[in-house]
């Protein structure tokens, strides 16, 4: 399907809309008459977004859901991705009967922009000079990515989202659509996340850069043009993040000491333990569906999140008179995005006196809990949105 199709069949009514929603990828155009400006003061436009919905859009269009994925997620929440084949990276979640149950609600997820799934981003090419971007690519912020959202919500034709959802960097951007667009989101529920990063993950987010940067694949950011790519370095960055998504029990539970395919040490530099095994294959795996530029991009918009900062550094501003319903989420053994950040969150939405719920879940699965089978996370993200979904339909009436 051509983007002048997309087009014409995105601009159709509510039923249109409704009928041609399934899970299949689509693309849009944005920005093509008047260019998004981004927080860096450089301009874009026009971009395409890379996005699937799930589900019908209701004939009063106030059933929409917004998913926003982490760092190496992309729109393919609830389908097989067509690089790995393997399931959606939150199909347990999503879908019929499921929490986020798509007989309900009219799900959109879609690539953040700097993305390398089909959004714009630096291996996209550049319509200023015909080659691919690379670092010419502009530096791109968690604002940013929302902004873009919200343009693909105003090419749906929808003007409100009963919920925007996301963990991690995509808890980055619940935060920011409350802030941002707190007249458009109903409900909104931030899970695993903060309202800034802290100086350790920006820490672990450079080495992972310098990782990709020292790479002599990586070419001065130019390796799609010369025929090249930082498998070896993209490979480390992931290895290393890899294992902040994790906790100490779980690597424990999970590894422990354990050889790999041998009965004794090998007293050399292959891999000896499974744990070694388990992170090499990680780092191979992402190379072949990740962009080595995307996630230098993408690190550094985490990096640069600071909700506060726009705000004279009083994070409750930010929420200032907001009527948007809030379920705030965290994990015991999350060492990445630590409950006390997250009650950082729910402190500030206190202040101004925000319709806020918070569960912290007890786990031993780390940060990467919100993607696992948790049971006390289905339950209660169930009741919340079941919950936020009644009080809607009462502010909608007959």
């Amino acid at each position: 399907m051509s983007v002048s199709d997309d087009h014409t069949r995105l601009n159709a009514d509510s039923a249109a809309i409704a009928a041609d929603s399934d899970d299949s990828e689509v693309r849009a155009t944005l920005a093509a008459a008047t260019p998004l400006m981004l927080e860096s003061g450089a301009s874009l436009g026009p971009f395409t977004v890379a996005y699937q919905t799930y589900g019908r859009l209701d004939a009063n269009r106030g059933n929409a859901v917004l998913i926003c994925h982490a760092l190496t997620g992309d729109h393919h929440v609830a389908s097989s991705h067509p690089i790995t084949g393997k399931p959606g990276w939150w199909h347990q979640m999503v879908g019929p009967g499921l929490p986020i149950d798509t007989e309900r609600y009219f799900v959109i997820c879609a690539n953040v922009l700097g993305g390398c799934m089909g959004t714009t981003g630096p291996k996209e090419i550049n319509p200023a000079t015909g080659a691919v971007y690379g670092l010419d690519f502009p530096v791109i912020t968690i604002a940013d990515m929302v902004n873009a959202q919200a343009l693909l919500l105003d090419h749906l034709g929808i003007d409100s989202l009963f919920c925007v959802i996301g963990g991690s960097m995509g808890g980055m951007q619940v935060l920011q659509w409350a802030a941002s667009y707190p007249e458009r989101v109903f409900a909104a529920v931030p899970i695993a996340t903060a309202p800034r990063h802290s100086a350790q993950n920006i820490a672990f987010h450079e080495v992972g850069r310098q990782a990709i940067m020292t790479d002599p694949e990586w070419r001065h950011g130019r390796y799609l043009v010369e025929g090249t790519r930082p498998r070896a370095g993209l490979a480390v960055a992931r290895m290393a993040a890899h294992i902040t998504y994790l906790s100490e029990p779980a690597l424990h539970r999970k590894f422990g000491r354990r050889l790999q395919n041998r009965e004794k040490l090998g007293y050399g530099f292959e891999a000896d333990f499974q744990v070694e095994s388990y992170l090499r294959h990680q780092g191979s795996t992402f190379v072949d569906r990740f962009d080595a530029n995307s996630y230098l991009y993408i690190t550094r918009a985490m990096d640069y999140f600071d909700l506060a900062a726009a705000h004279g550094g009083v994070l409750s501003r930010a929420f200032a008179g907001t009527a948007t319903r809030f379920c705030v989420v965290s994990f015991t053994s999350d060492w990445l995005f630590p409950t006390a950040e997250n009650r950082t969150i729910v402190h500030a939405l206190n202040a101004v006196a925000a319709n806020v719920s918070f569960v912290e879940i007890e786990t031993d699965k780390g940060h990467d809990a919100f993607l696992l089978d948790e049971p006390d996370f289905v339950r209660t993200l169930t009741g919340f949105l079941g919950s936020a979904w009644a009080a809607r339909c009462r502010s909608l009436g007959p």
